[in-house]
């Protein structure tokens, strides 16, 4: 079986950012026992590290430089936003233990699409906050191997993401 269009592909791999000053950085580490899988061809992952997969087989290496245009993009001054601390009280108390900066918080935008946001400070105007992509900026190498590829159910075709164990994680 190969890694094509409705094909759940699961892979293990390496991602080093390269960081400018030092060269290459390593960022983040999946093992095989921790494999990450995805819905091949839904748009759940960079398409430029899904044509580096396309047509491979289980236990196919793969290596793919993706510079940040095609990653997750430049970093976006404008994705830093002041939120009004009343957003995040709980029962109309304040939730001291949420607004810690560093932390990063699921939130939605108005057309209910899932943002990432991390908190750069607190002040007496709001809550700072982050959404770009941790990645933003920055270009990417992922060096890696296919683990695991099985058909997809169709559930998981319509739902356009993968179901079940190691599944239902929406990057």
């Amino acid at each position: 079986m190969i890694a094509e269009k409705n094909k759940v592909v699961s892979v293990a791999y390496e991602l080093h950012i390269d960081d400018g000053e030092n060269g290459k950085e390593f960022k983040e580490k999946v093992s095989k026992e921790q494999a990450f899988p995805f819905l091949f061809g839904a748009g759940n992952t960079l398409p430029a590290l899904e044509e580096a997969i396309a047509g491979k087989s289980v236990g196919d290496t793969f290596e793919v430089f993706i510079d940040y245009e095609n990653a997750y993009g430049d970093y976006d001054e404008s994705k830093v936003t002041i939120i009004p601390k009343s957003n995040f009280k709980e029962d109309g108390k304040k939730n001291k233990d949420m607004l810690k900066v560093g932390r990063v918080i699921p939130m939605q935008d108005e057309e209910g699409n899932q943002l990432r946001g991390e908190i750069l400070k607190v002040d007496y105007k709001g809550v700072h906050m982050d959404f770009n992509s941790p990645l933003a900026g920055y270009d990417l190498y992922f060096k890696g191997e296919i683990v695991d590829i099985r058909e997809a159910e169709q559930e998981e075709i319509d739902h356009g993401h993968v179901h079940g164990p190691g599944g239902h994680h929406h990057h």
